[in-house]
């Protein structure tokens, strides 16, 4: 029996067929070893997996051509022919890692990005509106991170050495032109706009995208949120005012509308908070808001945005001409903003975002000279005191057109281009003490093209080139703004960033002549350098950078003493470093940041008499800030500390005889501190109707009442200076936010409030 089955298997072995080995090593086309990679024959089960070396060795019967193929997740795939004959086959194989948008290096150099698209947060809605002494304003959040300065007496970004009109914002890609509510003497405002608008925050610092201009500091690109997750309403309550709104979502899922109204009044906070101006009419404001949101058939959306405010201020301060009279100042100010986008996947790699804006802004201002009644006073002498009784309408329309094509590369690399186009129509009617009218207008027409690539050349090293052509009719000059930006990434996750780039602006509005001759554009030159680390929840980043100024515009005092642009003579620069850290795991449920900038600047603008430090730049300013939720207290601690080194003060006056500017007092103001404390606490109501979300919200802010002072006013007829202060030393918010609809409890704890 045992002979039997010998020869049995002998027979059986002269008739399989002849088994072939395949084996070989793989690697990516840097030579590093790829293990648990899939190599198969195809149509056939014959294969095997790398091993820790990369190496792969399996059998098969198969015989003449077939396909050897290699799949490896993050890998180009791999396929050849293979001829399967009597020897074996040694096959080494070399595969392209492909570059994702989860493992590729991102270019951060000079912008602060929050969004859900991007791993390295900074601020998302929910950390604006809970950052203590930020008051739920998005620009009051952002002065906690570097580059910004803490300026009280003006509203606006200021950001590294630039003035607060070569900030721009922008949402869905518009620009807004009337962002803060208008500009009180002495007094900074607020934003117009709830941070919970917003899905994503870019805030870029220096060197931004080709896709945005006339800005020669910095740029905060804001992009509104797509569909809510289902119909919901909201109620707010608190000692300043009250609010609702309601967000509807279809059905379907794929489209939603909402509407908001919101009423403010400040005059319980002042009768208890007592503010050093005397508001002889409270800050009191009407502004209401309307959306509709479409999910298109191809992932696109289309979004409209409306919004509508009204609001009135009147304030009476001392007089700095005199001892007994007073200036008293009113404003009543219309805006509404209309932007309307389209974004679309439209085939092959193509993508379409266009849209539409429109806005209009009135001011209704009012100054008069009263006595100690406050009855209105008329001199004819001195001269100084007659044009103290004035009255100013300005009205303001402005529109814009956008269209952006994207076209996606091999793998993520992409290519966009397209135009902007921007209209402003401004009219000024200014009335004096003695009934005297003047009238004024400015019109401008620009356009832009631009166009800019993002280019992955590895894994590692990311590049975005482009440019932007600019043209306004009211300068009849063209500008080119050539820029970049490269990305290397390190061994250990790390990545080093490089930013350059030129950037344009027109002169503001209130320096227009009559009559634009001979002026050009001003310029700024940004070079960046950045470091950033971002792992487990935490975040490290440190940035050099150089700006340079050309071409500002210098001013002169006219017939009516009205300062406006005479020449671009100007120029300076800023250079200095900033350091910021994130961490959100060291300490349970505590998210705390630290935030350093140092600022050497100088510059020869409007009606400076030399290169000086402008009067908002600090050298050194600082922030800190910290979240803590205690959750079996369902409460949030929230806290911040601001600090800036004193900011220099100027009294410059006009030397006739020289005919120009001069300096007859200078001098830095005291060291800026303020410590603000919030409390968020989200008790259980229950079920009212549905599942109904609150938060009760506590907010000081300069809890020690540290004293403050921005900077000094002078007396144009004597010797007089004034301190610009703040209203009051602290503040104090009460306030209850219902939502009803969707229970946000447990988002707001995991996001540690």
């Amino acid at each position: 029996m045992k002979s039997i089955i010998l020869f049995s298997l002998f027979l059986g072995s002269l008739s399989a067929p002849a088994q072939i080995k395949i084996s070989g090593k793989l690697t990516d086309n840097k030579n590093k070893i790829l293990r648990g990679a899939s190599v198969v024959i195809k149509d056939s089960y014959d294969g095997t997996t790398t091993d820790s070396l990369g190496n792969f060795s399996f059998l098969t019967t198969e015989k003449g051509e077939h396909y050897l193929e290699v799949t490896l997740s993050g890998y180009s795939s791999y396929k050849n022919k293979i001829s399967i004959e009597e020897k074996n086959l040694d096959q080494n194989i070399t595969i392209k890692e492909l570059i994702t948008e989860l493992n590729a290096v991102t270019i951060t150099a000079g912008a602060f990005e929050a969004s859900d698209k991007k791993k390295g947060t900074v601020l998302t809605s929910l950390d604006i509106v809970t950052t203590a002494g930020g008051n739920a304003d998005i620009t009051g959040a952002l002065k906690t991170l570097p580059g910004s300065q803490q300026v009280g007496e003006s509203e606006g970004l200021f950001v590294r050495g630039g003035s607060a009109t070569e900030s721009k914002i922008f949402i869905d890609g518009s620009l807004v032109n009337n962002f803060f509510y208008s500009s009180l003497p002495g007094l900074a405002t607020r934003g117009r706009f709830n941070p919970f608008l917003f899905k994503g925050t870019i805030f870029s610092t220096g060197g931004y995208s080709a896709l945005y201009g006339q800005a020669l500091s910095a740029a905060l690109i804001l992009e509104s949120a797509d569909l809510p997750e289902r119909t919901e309403a909201d109620v707010n309550i608190s000692v300043i005012g009250v609010g609702a709104g309601i967000q509807k979502l279809a059905k379907n899922k794929k489209a939603a509308w909402g509407i908001s109204y919101n009423y403010t009044n400040l005059a319980p906070a002042f009768a208890v908070i007592k503010q050093k101006p005397d508001f002889y009419k409270t800050p009191l404001y009407h502004q209401g808001d309307a959306n509709f949101r479409i999910k298109t058939t191809k992932g696109g959306f289309i979004k409209y945005y409306g919004y509508a405010s009204w609001n009135r201020t009147a304030l009476r301060t001392a007089d700095i001409d005199s001892l007994l009279l007073k200036d008293a100042f009113e404003i009543e100010n219309f805006n509404t903003f209309q932007n309307i986008s389209w974004r679309e996947n439209i085939g092959k790699g193509w993508k379409i975002n266009t849209g539409l804006s429109f806005s209009t802004n009135k001011d209704n201002i009012m100054n008069e000279l009263q006595d100690a009644e406050n009855n209105k006073q008329q001199f004819s002498i001195p001269n100084g005191y007659s044009f103290k009784n004035f009255s100013l309408v300005n009205s303001a329309i402005y529109a814009q057109a956008r269209i952006v094509m994207e076209k996606r590369l091999n793998g993520i690399n992409a290519m966009r281009f397209g135009t902007d186009y921007f209209l402003s129509n401004e009219k000024t009617a200014y009335t004096l003490f003695n009934g005297n009218k003047f009238t004024d207008k400015v019109n401008d027409n620009l356009n832009a093209f631009f166009i800019e690539t993002d280019l992955y050349l590895t894994r590692d090293i990311a590049l975005k080139a482009g440019t932007r052509l600019e043209h306004s009719t009211l300068m009849n000059r063209w500008n080119i703004a050539p820029r970049v930006s490269l990305a290397y990434k390190l061994k250990d996750k790390s990545q080093v960033s490089f930013a350059y780039g030129i950037f344009y602006q027109n002169p503001e509005r209130k320096y227009l002549p009559a009559i634009v001759t001979d002026l050009k554009y001003s310029e700024a030159t940004h070079y960046i350098l950045q470091y950033q680390k971002t792992s487990n929840e935490r975040i490290f980043r440190s940035e050099l950078f150089y700006k340079k100024y050309n071409d500002l515009f210098k001013t002169l005092p006219n017939n009516n003493g009205r300062e406006v642009a005479a020449n671009n003579n100007g120029y300076g620069y800023a250079k200095g470093f900033e350091l910021f850290w994130r961490d959100k795991k060291t300490v349970k449920n505590l998210d705390y940041w630290i935030s350093y900038s140092y600022l050497d600047t100088k510059r020869n603008y409007i009606n400076f008499p030399g290169s000086i430090r402008p009067t908002f730049a600090a050298t050194h300013t600082s922030s800190f800030v910290a979240k803590k939720f205690v959750l079996p207290w369902k409460t949030g601690f929230n806290a911040s500390y601001n600090f800036a080194t004193g900011r220099p003060y100027y009294n410059l006056g006009f030397d006739n005889t020289q005919a120009k500017y001069i300096v007859k007092e200078e001098g830095r103001t005291i060291n800026y501190n303020s410590l603000s404390f919030s409390l968020n606490y989200l008790p259980n109501l229950g079920k009212i109707g549905k599942k109904t979300f609150s938060v009760w919200v506590l907010s000081f802010t300069n809890v020690l009442g540290q004293p403050q002072i921005y900077g000094y006013n002078y007396s144009s007829l004597n010797s007089n200076k004034q301190a610009i202060i703040p209203p009051s030393k602290r503040f104090l918010f009460i306030g209850c936010f219902l939502s009803f609809g969707i229970d946000r409890t447990q988002d707001a704890i995991n996001n540690n409030l």
